[in-house]
């Protein structure tokens, strides 16, 4: 099937489902964009032309996926097979007082996970949690530490979602 016949029939209900899973219109047009030059690329390979819308949707979902894989929530992204030193971070105003004060079941992935650089797959054995719980766990995490380095230190995130700026930290200046 020829790419412009599923641009056709599909481009608005395609658009509109990615625009209400991401929530975001620049993303969505990023994510429409990727969608359609896959569909280009691969449309040889669809077998069936009654399964195109399907085919067509499965591919947005795994472009959604891969939008929220590759965006990077944490201060920046981190090689996992490799040790981060706690020094890499401690210029970060707060960034210890964010750790020590995380709810335990999450402190504890991000001190495996990041500190001591451990594979996520060591730390569920070392914890006797599943993998999923884990990430579930290192995701809550960081959406914690986003969060309060956004209300008190007021830095900002880049679109990889690197920590930029200077802190505009009120408990740095009274120090």
């Amino acid at each position: 099937m020829e790419t412009q016949k599923i641009w056709s029939s599909l481009n608005d209900e395609l658009y509109f489902f990615i625009l209400k899973k991401v929530k975001n219109k620049d993303v969505a047009n990023d994510i429409f964009q990727n969608t359609f030059l896959k569909i280009h690329k691969n449309s040889s390979k669809l077998k069936k032309e009654e399964k195109v819308k399907a085919w067509v949707f499965q591919i947005a979902r795994n472009e959604i996926v891969n939008h929220f894989n590759t965006e990077s929530i944490y201060v920046e992204k981190l090689n996992l097979n490799k040790e981060i030193p706690l020094q890499e971070y401690q210029h970060i105003c707060c960034f210890d007082k964010f750790i020590n004060d995380l709810p335990e079941i999450y402190r504890q992935v991000i001190e495996l996970t990041y500190i001591k650089g451990q594979k996520q797959k060591d730390v569920a054995k070392e914890l006797e949690i599943s993998l999923e719980n884990v990430k579930a766990r290192t995701k809550r995490a960081k959406d914690i530490l986003k969060k309060k380095f956004n209300e008190c230190c007021k830095y900002e995130f880049d679109k990889n979602g690197k920590l930029i700026g200077e802190s505009n930290c009120p408990i740095c200046k009274a120090q």
